[in-house]
Parts: C-alpha cells; sequence; structure tokens
C-alpha cells in the first residue's frame, strides 16, 4: 500500500535557482518559467523561446535544470515541462 507525501517546497527557492540556470537558456535565445509546484515534489515548467520544441529540450531539462534544482532547494523531486 502506498502512502502519499505531502512535500512544501519554497517557492522563492525554486525561483532563485532558476535565476542561475536562467542566463545559460537566453544565451541560446531560450527561457523558462515556473508554472506550478505540486504536493507530491514535482516542478512543472514552462520552456520558452529557442528552447520550447528545440531537440535537446529533455536534456536541458533532466539534465540541467533538473539536476540543480534538486540540489539547490530541498524536496523537489521532478521536474517536468508543461507545454501550454
Amino acid at each position: 500500500m502506498s502512502e502519499e507525501h505531502t512535500v512544501t517546497i519554497d517557492r522563492k527557492a525554486v525561483e532563485a535557482a532558476l535565476e542561475v540556470v536562467r542566463p545559460s537558456l537566453q544565451a541560446d535565445g531560450g527561457d523558462v518559467s515556473l508554472v506550478n509546484i505540486r504536493d507530491d515534489g514535482v516542478v512543472e515548467l514552462q520552456l520558452q523561446g529557442a528552447c520550447h520544441g528545440c531537440p535537446m529540450a529533455m536534456i536541458t531539462l533532466k539534465g540541467g535544470i533538473e539536476r540543480y534544482l534538486k540540489q539547490a532547494v530541498p524536496g523537489v523531486k521532478e521536474v517536468i515541462a508543461i507545454d501550454m
């Protein structure tokens, strides 16, 4: 039987961490915005500009942004892209 765990993640800490990675994205004509932080520790982001639809976007998201957010912000379990 699995139990659901509610995680409280500091939105300001996520925004601050995104500010660290944002210049690298902007240098390539892209950007990222925070859409939602779910109770299960999943951070939902929207990739923008050149990042939206880029073939390397998932590598950037998982290998770069997610890895950094997991290190920088307690409680982050996963980062996913939301297409809006």
